[in-house]
Parts: C-alpha cells; structure tokens; sequence
C-alpha cells in the first residue's frame, strides 16, 4: 500500500479523519487548498473528490470558474495517480485537454478511473475526468497526460 492509502486508513479511524485526511493531501501541493477539495471516496485506481461552489472559485457570472474546474481535475488525476503507481514508478503532467459544457451552478465532484492502467508498461497514462454538478450533468471533462516512468 502507498503513502496516500496508508494515510487514509490512519486517518479514518478517527473523528473527522475524512475532512483531515482530504485537508493534508491538498496541502502536498498547497495551490490546490484554494478550491478546498474534499476526498469521497480513494482507491486504488479510483478517486471522487468535491468542491463547494463558494464566492472564492467564482466566476463574473456566479458560476465555478473555469480554472478551478482545472484545479478539481488535476488533483483528482493527481491523487489518483499517487494511489495507484507503483512505489518503483513516477508521473509527471504533461498536457490537460478540458471541454466546459455547461455553467458550472452548484457544487462539484470529479472522478478518475484508472482501472484500465497497465502500471508496468506505461509511458504515459492519460486519466479521464468528469466534473458533475449536483443533479448529475456533467459540466465539464478533462483528460490529463501523465509521463510516467522508473525512479
């Protein structure tokens, strides 16, 4: 098991230990604390996060900004590919493609599915993100280059 897992497992055994476990990965890479991200749910290969849709991340027109969309998705990827490399392996982001498809008006969750990943021969991984508001209408998609390689 990696460092993120094993943390969560410390983690979750105690009160509040969801929101502090979700609170100590964002500050691995204190820009992501901005959007607040709040870990649902992490496993290997697999990751939903959140976010409120606050005055912070907003838009000129009340809506989640673009750009803090981005941010979801890359700390899901990020989170994502941290649970899931082997202790061996690395990843870097090379490149992020985003589609915005809809006013983002509530708050967000973004997943990752990373069960198709062959960890052993791959040179890069692109992970998949979808952003859905709350009634389920994805707002927007991301799909995130990864390099990975030996350490």
């Amino acid at each position: 098991m990696n460092r993120v897992l094993k943390l969560q497992a410390k983690m979750s055994k105690y009160p509040l230990g969801k929101n502090l476990f979700s609170k100590a990965v964002a500050r691995m890479a204190p820009y992501f604390t901005t959007i607040n991200p709040h870990i649902e749910e992490l496993r290997h290969n697999y990751i939903l996060v959140s976010m409120k849709k606050k005055r912070k991340v907003h838009n000129h027109l009340k809506t989640v900004h673009a750009i803090a969309m981005c941010n979801l998705c890359e700390f899901a990827a990020g989170i994502c590919m941290e649970a899931s490399i082997p202790k061996h392996r690395r990843w870097i982001p090379a490149e992020m493609k985003v589609a915005y498809l809809k006013k983002a008006k509530t708050d967000l969750t973004a997943s990752c599915d990373l069960s198709f990943v062959d960890w052993e021969n791959c040179d890069h991984v692109i992970c998949p993100i979808k952003v859905l508001d709350k009634d389920g209408v994805v707002v927007m998609t991301a799909d995130i280059n990864m390099k990975v390689g030996d350490r």
